[in-house]
């Protein structure tokens, strides 16, 4: 038996601070779950009343004759410590502290909520809240609503977590105008115990439960432990399928940072690297994490991303088909079989090819006929089927068609029925078999799409691991020696060393004091050589004039000398100034970035992108977190919007693709043992075509200051 029955399945509910006050916190959730036709024992808790709604009081929870599962509080903090210690007491398995005034203010608040966390966990109880809305479970055999929302959501397969009360009201204010139900229903509040972890094992097991919607403000696990775990869930044979929306998206957050890495690695971006490695789908509004969780409870998958488009008007159809391909859709080409059937049915004026258009006047065997000759073509992965209101629209009919074909058909079907008043009884039917349904198309692509996405994670390819070795012991005497002399940047000399004992190839480099000292340094190495300012206060070298390119000659050399210093002393009068970095110039290949940067909350991100002087500009990168392997760095590189220009493009041949994702790997491992690793850049890495692997160009790596 799982601990978390006795929140969501309690036999026996006390509720202390029951008040005889209508409007009241304390009377309402009362008068809810007794109103709810709560299938347990209710006892209302309260030493000044006699009874409450009729139901006899007690004085305390010692004064109830018999065991109790669950307890409600609504007390203020002082009066909630001296709850939960006579609950723990009396034998309580589980509380929800439903009132206010704890952690989120701060002070005696925050005090009493870390004593009563510690009270319930030393004795085994799960605690819920404080600052929460309270729990709802719906299913007939519990009956449950033991929140101040009066109203009940109907039962579905769908199961919801917030950290916000408030929004909890709304979504089931607008999920009851939706016909929308769940399974569990529960605001999480200031998580002293319980939190989305804890909730997603439970309903993982769940067998009431298919679907999970969470709104979520922060995580308060580790990254590596919620994706490992959460990984498990959204994978294998008996998924749940996991939708959030995130609040604090914007970039506001991230931090002032030296690297390109650390500029960009804002905790939205660690975030979206957190949902994608869990499998969690993450949406943007309200209404898409409804749309979605509607689209994942109808249990049907499509196999593939070819879909047909049924329509009875032109322009809708046009809308749902630019929507189908920005989701990763693409419209199924009819066989000739299909195509002949559907001019058995359709009139000669409406359009037999993808997208399907059957006239405004089309009534419910057209509909119906063109369904089931669609959805019998091996080419249609799934069918999105609009219906637009006309004088001769039959929406309830339609809606009987629909769900005949759906019953006998394991492609998703999913409804645009346009409009409100003239197809609600259709919309209302459709709900009602679990068919998902929007009010206009590109909710209903959208949402397709997203099915799509859920499919592709569940039979996403697992490759074995890459066998990778490494020069720890000579990394461990470089980061040494650095920390030794008071250094927070590795110059690019010890940089590239550095990354050498992770699998990087570098460039031959030495470090030039003076111009003559340049010329002997590029005639050793090799011309063309490339030219750098080498500062610690220069970090973004091109910015300060401080690069060279493609130097042929002493001659050249030796100019370039002169006007990199000039520059630099023009750029930042006051940095100290090593000299200029004589480097091996690179072989032609892709530019691409690498990099770490070190989050105070999940540790250390790795991010890959497109790179060069733009980076910040077009700012196609993508973050990970541990635990990295081969499988999440090739998720990873095939994530970022310009993977086709690795994969070549107009002539091109593919890019070293396999030696980046080893890269990535390798700065996961490098970052894990070396933690002291405050931020890392590796740009640009030059990516050649495929077998004949990466050179890194420039790089930066700052350690976290040692006196802090």
């Amino acid at each position: 038996m799982d601990k978390l029955d006795a929140i969501f399945a309690p036999e026996t509910i006390a509720v202390i601070g029951a008040s005889t006050q209508k409007g009241k916190v304390g009377h309402d959730i009362f008068a809810n779950i007794l109103s709810g036709g709560y299938t347990g024992t209710l006892y209302p808790v309260n030493p000044k009343a006699k009874s409450v709604l009729s139901v006899k009081c007690y004085a305390t929870i010692a004064h109830i004759p018999d065991p109790i599962d669950l307890a409600m509080i609504i007390l203020p903090p002082k009066g909630a410590l001296q709850a939960v210690k006579d609950c723990i007491t009396k034998g309580v398995k589980g509380i929800v502290i439903v009132s206010a005034g704890f952690k989120e203010v701060g002070g005696e608040g925050e005090k009493i909520e870390l004593e009563i966390k510690k009270l319930c966990a030393d004795s085994g109880v799960r605690l819920v809240g404080p600052n929460c809305l309270g729990v709802i479970n719906p299913s007939p055999k519990v009956s449950l609503n033991a929140s101040f929302s009066a109203r009940m959501p109907k039962p579905g397969n769908v199961s919801f977590i917030s950290q916000s009360g408030a929004l909890c009201t709304a979504v089931l204010d607008y999920a009851a105008d939706k016909g929308f139900g769940f399974s569990k229903f529960i605001s999480i509040g200031n998580k002293a115990d319980v939190d989305e972890l804890d909730l997603l094992r439970y309903y993982h097991n769940d067998p009431d439960t298919d679907v999970v919607m969470i709104y979520m403000e922060e995580l308060n696990r580790t990254a590596e432990e919620f994706i490992s775990e959460v990984r498990e869930m959204t994978s294998g044979t008996n998924p749940t399928h996991v939708i959030v929306i995130k609040s604090g998206s914007s970039d506001a957050g991230a931090k002032a940072a030296a690297s390109h890495t650390g500029a960009l690695a804002g905790s939205d971006a660690l975030y979206d690297a957190i949902f994608a490695m869990s499998g969690i789908l993450r949406c943007a509004t309200v209404n898409q994490l409804f749309d979605y969780a509607q689209a994942f409870a109808g249990n049907k998958y499509p196999k593939g991303n070819h879909i047909a488009i049924i329509t009875n008007a032109g322009g809708p159809g046009i809308i749902a088909t630019d929507m189908s391909e920005q989701s990763g859709l693409k419209l199924a080409k009819f066989s000739e079989e299909t195509v002949k059937e559907l001019k058995k049915y359709l009139p000669s004026t409406a359009n037999f090819h993808n997208p399907v258009d059957v006239i405004g006047d089309a009534a419910k065997d057209r509909y119906e006929n063109t369904l089931a000759t669609v959805l019998s073509d091996d080419a249609v992965d799934a069918a999105l089927i609009i219906l637009t209101p006309q004088s001769m629209t039959d929406a309830i009919g339609t809606a009987e068609a629909i769900v005949n074909i759906a019953k006998n058909n394991l492609k998703p079907i999913v409804c645009a029925f346009m409009g409100v008043v003239d197809v609600s009884d259709g919309v209302k039917l459709l709900q009602k078999n679990r068919i998902p349904v929007y009010q206009f198309p590109e909710s209903a692509a959208r949402s397709l799409g997203a099915l799509r996405l859920g499919v592709q994670w569940l039979f996403r390819k697992i490759l074995p691991q890459f066998n990778l070795t490494y020069d720890v012991e000579r990394a461990n005497q470089i980061i040494a020696n650095c920390i030794q002399k008071g250094q927070t940047v590795l110059g690019e000399l010890e940089g590239s060393e550095l990354l050498q004992c992770y699998g990087f190839k570098t460039l031959p480099m030495a470090l030039a004091k003076n111009k003559n000292q340049a010329v002997t340094i590029a005639e050793e190495i090799g011309y063309p050589v490339v030219m750098k300012i080498v500062s610690d206060d220069i970090l973004h070298k091109t910015e300060a004039g401080g690069v060279v390119v493609g130097l042929e000659d002493a001659n050249a050399v030796k100019h370039a000398f002169a006007d990199i210093m000039e520059k630099a002393k023009d750029y930042d009068p006051s940095a100290k100034i090593d000299g200029v970095l004589i480097q091996k110039m690179a072989a032609k290949g892709k530019e691409v970035i690498l990099g770490l940067s070190k989050d105070p909350v999940f540790g250390h991100a790795v991010m890959f992108g497109l790179g060069g002087i733009f980076v910040e500009v077009y700012k196609d990168v993508i973050f990970r977190l541990s635990p990295m392997g081969r499988n999440s760095a090739r998720r990873m590189v095939r994530s970022i919007k310009g993977y086709p220009i690795l994969k070549g493009l107009r002539g091109d041949g593919p890019s070293d693709i396999e030696t980046i994702e080893k890269h990535i790997v390798s700065l996961k491992v490098m970052a894990d043992n070396h933690p002291m690793i405050k931020e890392l850049d590796i740009n640009p890495l030059f990516v050649h075509e495929e077998g004949k692997g990466t050179t890194v160009a420039d790089t930066i790596i700052r350690l976290e200051d040692q006196e802090s």
